[in-house]
């Protein structure tokens, strides 16, 4: 297992076999970013009735040109009366179009002059009407199986009095860290700590991809530690996750565990940053195999290879799409850079110009330079043995989860 690997193996690898994770009913309140487990069908038509697009007058679209007579004063809430032929009514937005009128036509357009309308010719019929049903028709899929739910789709649960939804359960999931020289935050640093700053990262991010973090703990730099918490953990949760402990050193232990106690799919990838990166499973008492990622110690490294395997897993658990790849933006390189054998993955904001979107590399491109991280909108996948030239083509992944 010591030729590198590629990036598409390790995704194959990863998410063979994967069954989503069991669903759970949930009030709809509770349920922002949650991924519905199955479709919901409409309840009601959206809009319930035809009603005025905006403030205006109601009439039918044959005596537009004529100077009408009001007849009703319509506001939202209130029922309409039908409408005779030869006059018209005030209208408000919202408000439901009387039996009779087929058109409005927008106050700015009318003038008023004892009661009377006169009103603008040749209103097309269905002018500034919202039609019932239009929007959504009742017995329809209104929600599709594996979406997150954003503010929106919240709304539009909302608007069918719906207040209970089946959403995937979050997929539950430990953290932890290695290193004797890794120090919490808010703690004295001694000569040759460093502070623990994978840990915030990694949490919020598996958060944002979903998850939940069930068990979080620091791993003791010894082989026999090592492995009686990596059996711990994963006796309670979906996937494990660790950070070092899996390079070739005499003091990474979390290869040698994995082997002891479960099996290693895949190990050291074609991958800059992110080389010494593990892929396996664990075997928990109950029969579950769960899933592990061994992610390497250096911060940018953790950090590109959650988005690249810990997000599509998180998709994968809990089926949901938007999560299981990343959007791809193109665009144009505003730097120059030379591969070599592994596929690199660059951090870079990018600029939206009326020619198409340009991609700026952060100067330092080092696998512990964090700060290349803060600011970045994307990574720019180059591929290996490459030469890319300043104005070439290059494709973005958008750190952006939705």
């Amino acid at each position: 297992m010591s030729e590198l690997q590629s990036i598409e193996a390790a995704l194959a690898a990863l998410l063979k076999d994967v069954t989503p994770v069991q669903a759970e009913n949930l009030p709809c309140e509770k349920a922002g970013r949650r991924v519905l487990a199955d479709e919901v069908i409409a309840r009601l038509d959206v809009p319930p009735f035809d009603n005025s697009a905006m403030d205006g007058y109601a009439l039918h679209h044959d005596d537009a040109g004529k100077r009408l007579p009001i007849a009703q004063r319509i506001a939202a809430g209130i029922q309409a009366q039908p409408l005779a032929r030869g006059t018209c009514a005030r209208i408000f937005t919202g408000a439901p179009l009387p039996p009779g009128a087929d058109c409005v036509v927008m106050q700015e357009k009318v003038e008023v002059i004892d009661d009377e309308a006169s009103l603008p010719s040749q209103v097309p019929e269905s002018n500034n009407v919202r039609h019932r049903g239009s929007d959504v028709t009742a017995g329809g899929v209104l929600l599709e199986r594996g979406q997150r739910l954003d503010a929106a789709a919240l709304g539009h649960l909302a608007s069918q009095g719906i207040v209970e939804v089946s959403v995937r359960r979050r997929p539950r999931v430990a953290l932890l860290t290695s290193g004797d020289e890794i120090v919490e935050p808010g703690q004295p640093l001694a000569a040759g700590q460093i502070y623990n700053s994978n840990r915030p990262m990694l949490r919020d991010l598996l958060e944002r991809f979903g998850a939940e973090i069930a068990f979080i703990a620091t791993m003791p730099d010894d082989a026999d530690g090592t492995r009686a918490m990596l059996a711990l953990a994963a006796e309670q949760v979906d996937v494990v996750v660790t950070t070092g402990g899996v390079s070739v050193g005499e003091e990474d232990h979390v290869k040698a565990a994995i082997e002891a106690i479960g099996r290693l799919d895949l190990w050291r990838l074609a991958l800059k940053p992110g080389k010494p990166l593990a892929l396996g499973r664990l075997s928990a008492s109950d029969g579950r195999e769960v899933r592990f990622v061994g992610l390497p110690g250096n911060p940018v490294s953790s950090f590109v290879a959650a988005w690249l395997f810990l997000r599509p897993l998180m998709g994968a658990l809990l089926a949901c799409p938007s999560l299981a790849s990343m959007p791809t933006l193109p665009a144009r390189a505003a730097f120059s850079t030379r591969t070599g054998p592994r596929r690199h993955y660059m951090r870079v904001q990018l600029n939206m110009e009326p020619g198409g979107i340009t991609a700026h590399a952060f100067p330092d491109q080092g696998s512990g330079v964090l700060s290349s991280c803060v600011n970045a909108d994307a990574l720019a996948a180059i591929p290996a043995d490459s030469h890319i030239k300043e104005g070439d083509s290059i494709n973005c992944l958008w750190l952006r989860v939705d």
